[in-house]
């Protein structure tokens, strides 16, 4: 059973970065598919970003070309840099395996919050 720690939210101006870190133990997750998912309050859970064990990535529409999903299988951790932060991207972030390509995740962690602000 994995457990995946999420890392790395806070408080940030709109136009901001954010780098979310999520830790796994308890499994090597090199041959996982893993990805990034948000919901906000009163909202229904959005899908992020996946990446694939050969590091195959897609995102959504609305974080294309200002965030990066990345992997460091040495470290076990999978990465989620956030940049040109907009306050819509306010939510509690969380980080998964993916169980069906690319949005159907198998298990998660407890989230990291990042909160924009205009």
């Amino acid at each position: 059973q994995v457990q995946l720690v999420e890392s790395g939210g806070g408080l940030v101006q709109a136009g901001g970065s954010l780098r979310l870190s999520c830790a796994a133990s308890g499994r090597d997750i090199k041959l996982d598919d893993m990805g990034w998912f948000r919901q906000a309050p009163g909202k229904e859970r959005e899908f992020v970003a996946a990446i694939t064990r050969f590091r195959t990535i897609t995102y959504s529409d609305s974080v294309k070309g200002r965030f990066t999903i990345s992997r460091d299988n040495a470290k076990n951790t999978v990465f989620l840099q956030m940049n040109s932060l907009k306050p819509e991207d306010t939510a509690l972030y969380y980080c998964g395996r993916v169980a069906g390509w690319p949005d159907q995740f198998g298990s998660w962690g407890q989230g990291t919050q990042v909160t924009v602000s205009s």
